[in-house]
């Protein structure tokens, strides 16, 4: 099982330790710090399309009206704290973000 987010990101800290505590063994990639691959980035950007994007994010504020008109692929590769997050992967199963529902699909509550 992967998680994909930010370290400081309080929400993939909430889903790293529930799925820990419920004896999931995960490895965490820091998008900021290990990067996105280009494969990862399209392979999500098919399973959730624009909800990818996270626009009320710091990084989108700072873009320019010209950027945020760009490719959501391009940016994802040159901005991947643009990602939504976490992303949880288990085998084929993707999830976006870390809402009740979600964790109830991974911890079976």
């Amino acid at each position: 099982m992967r998680v994909y987010g930010l370290k400081n990101c309080d929400t993939c800290r909430k889903a790293m330790k529930s799925l820990q505590k419920n004896g999931k063994t995960v490895d965490f990639i820091d998008v900021r710090a290990d990067g996105l691959s280009v494969a990862d980035i399209q392979r999500f950007h098919a399973v959730f399309g624009e909800a990818l994007v996270n626009t009320r994010s710091a990084t989108w504020r700072g873009l320019s009206d010209e950027d945020r008109a760009r490719n959501p692929l391009e940016l994802l590769a040159e901005h991947p704290a643009l990602m939504k997050r976490p992303v949880v992967e288990d085998g084929a199963r993707l999830t976006l973000g870390w809402s009740a529902d979600v964790a109830a699909k991974w911890l079976g509550n």
